[in-house]
C-alpha cells in the first residue's frame, strides 16, 4: 500500500510539470530564463530596427533634399545665364539700333545739305529773315508745314517746304497780269515790302486800311475789278478776303501756323508777323515773277525789301 501511494504522488507531480510546460509561452526558453528578460530583448531589437529605418529614411530624405538644392542651384545658374544672355542681346540690339539711327541721321543730313544747294536763297538768309518761325498755335491746316516746336513753344516751319511753296506760289502768281492783281496788307510790318513789290511789278495795293466794298459795290466811285487778291494775313485782312469770296475772286495768302486756309486758292506758308519775313517773301516773289513773265527788268535787291539787311545775323 505504501508503495502504491508513493507511485501515485510521483505521477501527480509529473502531471503538474507537464501542465506547466504546456501553458508556458512558445518563445520562452524553458531552460530557466525569466519571461520579462526575453520581452525586453525583443523590444530592444524592435527599437533598433525602427531607429535603423528612421536613419535610412532621414538619409534618403537628406539625399533628396541635396538633389533638390542641386537642381535649384542649377536652375538659378541657368536663369542667371539666360538673364545675362538677354542683357547682352538687348545691348547688341541697342548698338545696332544706334548704328542704324546714326546712319539715318547722316543720310537725312546729307539729303538736307543736297536740298539746301537748290534753295532759292542760302539757308542762312532764310534764318536771318525769321521766315521759318511760326506761332505757339498750330492749326490743323498748317500742321503739315511745321517741322518741330522750340523749347519756348514756338513752331518751326520746314524751310524746304517753304522754299517749295514759294516756287509754287510764284508759278501761280505769274498766271496773272500785274495790273489785275490787288495786294492788301493791314499789318504795318509788311507795308515797306508790299509797296516795293507793287511798284516794281505795276500791281495795285492797299496798306493800313482796306476800303470795304471796293470789290463788290459797283456804285462806289472807288470800285475796282481784279483777277487775283493777294493778302498778307487772312485774319487781319478778312474784309478783303470776304469781298473776294463774295465775287469769286481767287485769293493768294501768306499763312502763319495760326491761320486757317479755307477759301484760299494758293497758300504761301511762312511767318506773316515779321517785317524781315514779309520782306523775304515779297522779294522772292518779285524776283521769280519777273523771271517767269520775262518782263526784262531787274528785280530790286533784298536790301530794298528788308531794312538793315546787311547787319542781320542768322541765329546760332
Amino acid at each position: 500500500m505504501a508503495t502504491t501511494k508513493k507511485s501515485e504522488g510521483k505521477l501527480k507531480s509529473q502531471d503538474i510539470k507537464d501542465s506547466q510546460s504546456l501553458t508556458a509561452p512558445k518563445n520562452s526558453k524553458v531552460l530557466g530564463e525569466p519571461l520579462g528578460v526575453l520581452d525586453k530583448e525583443t523590444e530592444t531589437k524592435k527599437d533598433v530596427a525602427v531607429e535603423a529605418k528612421l536613419e535610412a529614411a532621414e538619409e534618403k530624405s537628406g539625399i533628396k533634399k541635396e538633389k533638390k538644392e542641386e537642381k535649384k542651384e542649377a536652375k538659378e545658374s541657368l536663369d542667371e545665364k539666360k538673364a545675362k544672355l538677354l542683357e547682352r542681346a538687348k545691348k547688341l540690339s541697342g548698338e545696332v539700333k544706334e548704328e542704324k539711327g546714326e546712319l539715318k541721321l547722316k543720310e537725312k543730313l546729307k539729303g538736307q545739305k543736297e536740298e539746301a544747294k537748290n534753295l532759292l536763297v542760302p539757308i542762312d538768309d532764310y534764318l536771318k529773315s525769321s521766315i521759318y518761325l511760326g506761332t505757339r498755335v498750330i492749326t490743323p491746316d498748317m500742321r503739315k508745314y511745321v517741322y518741330r516746336r522750340r523749347a519756348d513753344g514756338l513752331a518751326v516751319f520746314n524751310t524746304t517746304l517753304l522754299d517749295e511753296k514759294l516756287r509754287e506760289s510764284a508759278e501761280y502768281l505769274s498766271k496773272f497780269d500785274a495790273k489785275d492783281i490787288i495786294v492788301v496788307c493791314k499789318r504795318e510790318a509788311g507795308w515797306k515790302a508790299v509797296k516795293k513789290f507793287a511798284e516794281t511789278l505795276g500791281a495795285r495795293y492797299f496798306t493800313k486800311k482796306y476800303p470795304a466794298g471796293i470789290l463788290t459795290n459797283t456804285n462806289l466811285a472807288t470800285f475796282q475789278e481784279a483777277n487775283l487778291v493777294f493778302i498778307c494775313d487772312n485774319w487781319l485782312d478778312k474784309n478783303a478776303m470776304t469781298d473776294s469770296k463774295r465775287v469769286k475772286i481767287p485769293i493768294l495768302s501768306i499763312c502763319d501756323t495760326n491761320n486757317f486756309v479755307k477759301g484760299i486758292a494758293q497758300v504761301v506758308p511762312g511767318n506773316n508777323k515779321s517785317a524781315k519775313s514779309l520782306g523775304m517773301i515779297f522779294y522772292l516773289l518779285t524776283k521769280l515773277y519777273i523771271e517767269k513773265r520775262k518782263l526784262g527788268i531787274k528785280a530790286p535787291p533784298i536790301q530794298e525789301f528788308i531794312e538793315d539787311w546787311d547787319n542781320l545775323q542768322s541765329p546760332q
